[in-house]
């Protein structure tokens, strides 16, 4: 890691961000990825804005006996005990609602589900019109989102290189490391040459910066390195962690930064530039998991467009969309809401369903508080940094500097004699009798949040917090940057203030706290892809380059040199 530190404070110099202060060739010739779980977000720095695609690629069965098809939504799993427990959170969590107060201080309402489901039963679909489906090009290989609009029954797998926010590594067809850094680099190149319009011969004078998660594989990172500057040629590359490029895109110095994804959560602690590696968490939910909680709250209340199938991508598309348009948390609307939407057939009749909703559009985001709801889509896990992960091609890695210290310290021991009353020769420290513990907890951080609880955000953000130093924890309190497109729902990150507020120790409360979701009106999923593309221009950011040469001479070493974060 180099010794340069770039303070996050830099971002809020005048010198640093004024147009006339910036170089727009070199600016122009950087381009930003930020691949995720769903989409990948790509431009160039100068752009104001990324070009968004779904990050997903579609290939034509070679045999039909091989398939694989990675669906858009995760699968609902219909144990009757997971229904259960499902229905009794349901019904806690409309309690708490019933309990809630409104803004002018009456107390809220709920509608009987069985007078929703009596509405919705005697609903019918009403034909509008009829469109004319554009022909499908039955090309062998289809990406980003012409996936999203693949015929049924065609014979095509479909695969989503990341999932959960890591590589999408299986035993099935394209599980393989190989196989997933391929279909990004298809991904990747149809998105530089087709939408951004730069050829690829060009590529070789051309810079990347790759934005990774803050929780990462050292392994992973390394391929996706040779994947940019040895497969894709380009000129010279550097990694930023996406919570460091969140509060870079959003103007601090100091958050702790929520990144709700659609198959993801992350949360960790930044302080100048710096996230914290033990406060770095990863949950195995997202915007994806809620939109599958609504869609079964949704059958409850018998929801009329009865053939609606999860595993069907335009059924997943559209039951996304009735999420991002029906769901919020404003306490002050409560009863029944007619509510419309348009379903198109495969013959091109569009159909206009009618719906009643009440505080199914509540409950839904709230499955974020009460992760009992989220056991619908299956066990999920809990994620923290590992720090030690062999490489052959990195010599002094973290085994190296163990086994290192290990040797010094039992030399030290033979020097100053036997026996547990002896003194290092360093001072009155006394040496371990266990050699192999020997610097163990400085070197080696094993992975943390090692619980089959699965943490709600709020407890996972407290958690976070605990883990920073003492004069850290009062600034995190006191800012929580929420980034990413799972939680964008009116009200939530009032909800999430006061969950936080309840919890804060007394000794860190301030009197102010924030949680903090549309800066300066850019919305939050492209946050850190802003940031990143302003880390990219910075003058103190020219050591982070790595140069395709040195990566051909050093490979792996050269990231524990010249990462911007502890490698």
């Amino acid at each position: 890691m180099p010794n340069l530190i770039i303070p996050a404070s830099e971002i809020m110099n005048n010198n640093v961000i004024e147009p006339a202060q910036q170089q727009p060739v070199i600016s122009h010739n950087i381009i930003i990825i930020h691949p995720g779980s769903q989409n990948l977000r790509i431009g160039r720095a100068s752009d104001p804005y990324p070009v968004t695609l779904h990050h997903a690629i579609a290939r034509k069965r070679l045999r039909p006996d091989l398939i694989q098809v990675d669906t858009l939504l995760p699968a609902i799993y219909n144990d009757q005990n997971i229904l259960a427990e499902l229905d009794e959170a349901r019904l806690q969590v409309s309690h708490i609602l019933q309990s809630c107060l409104q803004s002018d201080g009456s107390r809220r309402y709920a509608t009987p589900p069985q007078q929703i489901s009596a509405f919705n039963r005697r609903s019918r679909l009403e034909v509008v019109r009829n469109t004319k489906e554009e022909p499908f090009s039955h090309e062998n290989v289809i990406i980003g989102d012409d996936v999203l609009n693949l015929p049924e029954n065609e014979e095509y797998n479909v695969f989503y290189p990341i999932r959960r926010g890591v590589f999408n590594i299986h035993a099935g067809v394209g599980g393989s490391l190989t196989s997933v850094l391929h279909d990004l680099e298809t991904i990747w190149l149809h998105a530089i040459e087709k939408r951004l319009k730069i050829p690829r011969k060009h590529f070789p004078v051309y810079k990347v910066v790759l934005v990774i998660p803050d929780i990462f594989n050292r392994k992973h990172l390394s391929a996706l390195m040779n994947l940019v500057l040895t497969r894709m040629n380009f000129n010279s590359c550097f990694l930023v962690q996406d919570h460091i490029a969140a509060t870079f895109g959003a103007g601090f110095t100091s958050a702790c930064v929520v990144d709700v994804g659609d198959q993801k959560t992350s949360i960790s602690c930044v302080d100048d530039g710096i996230s914290q590696p033990s406060t770095r968490i990863r949950l195995d939910y997202g915007g994806g998991d809620i939109t599958v909680v609504f869609y079964r709250l949704l059958q409850k209340c018998s929801f009329p467009y009865k053939q609606c199938n999860l595993l069907k991508t335009k059924d997943a598309v559209l039951l996304q969309k009735l999420k991002e348009d029906f769901c919020h948390v404003d306490l002050d609307i409560c009863g029944p809401r007619e509510k419309s939407f348009e379903i198109t057939s495969s013959e091109g009749c569009v159909q206009r369903v009618t719906l009643q909703v009440g505080d199914e559009c509540l409950i839904a985001p709230l499955s974020l508080f009460t992760t009992d709801l989220l056991s619908i889509t299956g066990t999920k896990g809990v994620h923290g940094q590992v720090s030690y992960e062999f490489q052959s091609e990195d010599p002094h890695d973290a085994n190296y500097l163990r086994e290192t210290s290990r040797k010094a310290a039992k030399e030290n021991l033979d020097v100053t004699g036997d026996g547990p009353g002896n003194m290092s020769c360093l001072g009155n420290i006394p040496l371990p009798l266990d050699i192999n513990s020997v610097m163990e907890e400085d070197i080696v951080e094993k992975e943390i949040f090692e619980s089959e609880i699965l943490l709600s955000i709020d407890q996972a953000i407290m958690q976070s917090i605990e883990r920073c130093s003492e004069e850290l924890r009062k600034k995190m309190y006191s800012c929580v940057l929420i980034v990413g497109g799972g939680m964008k729902f009116v009200g939530i990150n009032t909800w999430l203030q006061n969950k936080i507020s309840l919890q804060i120790p007394y000794m860190y409360r301030s009197e102010q706290m924030d949680v903090l979701t549309f800066l300066k009106e850019t919305d939050p999923q492209i946050t850190t892809w802003k940031g990143a593309s302003l880390m990219a221009t910075l003058e103190s950011a020219s050591e982070l380059w790595i140069k395709s040469q040195d990566w051909l001479d050093n490979g792996a070493k050269t990231l524990r040199e010249k990462a911007a974060f502890v490698w």
